[in-house]
This record gives C-alpha cells, structure tokens and sequence, in this order.
C-alpha cells in the first residue's frame, strides 16, 4: 500500500485528476489507450529481471517494436528481439493484435531456426519464463471482459473486471487500479474464486516521454508459487516512422536491425 500511495502521489505531479468520474468502460479505454497506444508506434529497450522464490535471479534484454495500424486504438502489430543472454539471443517474438478475433503470435526460435506459431490458448502462459504473460506484453481486449467501476477517491478508478469465457483464463476476476490524472493502470491484482490473489502488477516508475505519461518500471508478482518479474524501459521513444513490412514473417529470420540498435 506504501508503494501505491508514492507512486500516487508522483503521479500527480505528471497530470491533473478529472473533476467528474466517467463510466467504467470509457476508463478502462483511456487505460488501454495509454497504455498501449501512444503515438503512431513505439520503439524502447528492456531490461528483464526474473527472480524464484528463493531469489535466484535470471536476466534477459530486448527490444519492443510497437506499430498502430490506423489512428483508432485497433489493431495493432508488435515485434520483440531478444539481446540476451546467449541462449535467447536473436529470438523474436511478433503480434498481430486484432480487434475482432484472437490475436496472431509468432516465436522465433534462432537455434532451431523455427518459426512456431502461438496458439491462442496459450496467451497466458508464461512470456519466455517470465512471470509476465505473453497476453501481457501486447494487452488483454477489453471486449474481454464486462468491466465496473466499484470505488473512486481523488487519485484512482478501482475497477472490477469479469472475463466473459471463464474457460479460457486461470483467474475468476481481476482489479486494476487506475490513475485520474495519467489513465495510466498503477497496479492490478488477479484473483481466484475464493478471491485469493493469484499475481499482482505494479508500475515502479512513470516518466514523462516527448510529453506523455509513460510507465519506464513494472513488476509482476506471483503469489502462488512465488518470485517476481521486474522490466525496466530505457531508450522510449513514439512517432519513429517505423515500416510495416517488419511486421511480417520475413523479418522473424531477418532482423530489421536499423531499428533494433
């Protein structure tokens, strides 16, 4: 709770809070937006660190490709391109993220030289041995899920969202809190039926980035078996004028790497 309310209170400094609460679904759009739609597209190194719950720590580095495919928050494509360690290195995974259907995922696996396609049932299994989900990475649909707006207070929307498939999740219901000012989601807890915490995310530091709110830390908790992710963002940047053909199944073997250095 101590480090909701700090990051709370840094946010505040990086924009104003709304007067008047608007509905659960149009925050959790403003969320989405902010999130993961900022500029035409999105280029940032990442820095992973993976810790057990016996606090054995694993580190991986890569970059994130992000390009939106019009002006509305629609579909959108992402490409990653591992760095390290060795054994991941030249490893790439790529989304095409639809609106209206499941996404498209790709992994290429540079030792094999196999391009393997990613079901859509395994969209929340673990993103290269992270305690992030591949879903994570590129954002849940919020068609997804039925969304209420259950507390408010000066800074944050509380937000209780139900998934619509129970079937194809592992959590019964997850939270995410939501700050006013930014509409950025500082922290957000799953839960199981019996409303015990299954993992928990929360954004460790916002930074301003050619004037937007941008999370630059976050960290990832699992709850039941232990241990933690924490990613840390450096090199951000938005409107980079990235091409669409790196989006492509051709750039799995081939890395575009004048937008990778």
């Amino acid at each position: 709770m101590r480090h909701l309310i700090g990051m709370t209170l840094a946010l505040s400094l990086l924009g104003a809070a709304p007067a008047i609460a608007a509905d659960a679904m149009d925050i959790v759009k403003k969320a989405n937006h902010a999130s993961y739609y900022v500029g035409d597209d999105g280029r940032a190194k990442v820095a992973m660190t993976i810790t057990d719950d016996q606090g054995r720590a694993r580190e991986r580095e890569f970059v994130i490709l992000r390009k939106d495919e019009d002006e509305t928050d629609g579909p959108q494509n992402f490409y990653v391109y591992f760095n390290k360690p060795a054994d991941v290195k030249k490893m790439v995974f790529m989304v095409h993220k639809n609106v209206d259907r499941d996404d498209d995922r790709w992994l290429y696996l540079p030792a094999l030289d196999l391009v393997k396609r990613i079901a859509a049932s395994d969209e929340r299994t673990s993103f290269v041995g992270s305690h992030f989900y591949y879903e994570d990475v590129s954002g849940r649909g919020i068609n997804e899920d039925l969304h209420e707006l259950i507390e408010e207070n000066d800074a944050t929307y509380v937000i209780h969202s139900t998934p619509k498939d129970k079937d194809a999740v592992e959590f019964a219901y997850y939270k995410n809190w939501i700050h006013k000012g930014t509409s950025l989601p500082i922290k957000t807890e799953y839960y199981d039926v019996n409303g015990n915490v299954l993992r928990s995310y929360a954004a460790l530091k916002v930074d301003l980035v050619d004037g937007h709110p941008t999370v630059t830390a976050a960290e990832m908790k699992d709850h039941q078996s232990g241990g933690k992710t924490v990613m840390t963002y450096s090199d951000v940047k938005y409107d980079v004028g990235l091409p669409e053909d790196i989006f492509t199944e051709r750039y799995l073997r081939k890395a575009p790497r004048k937008y990778l250095r």
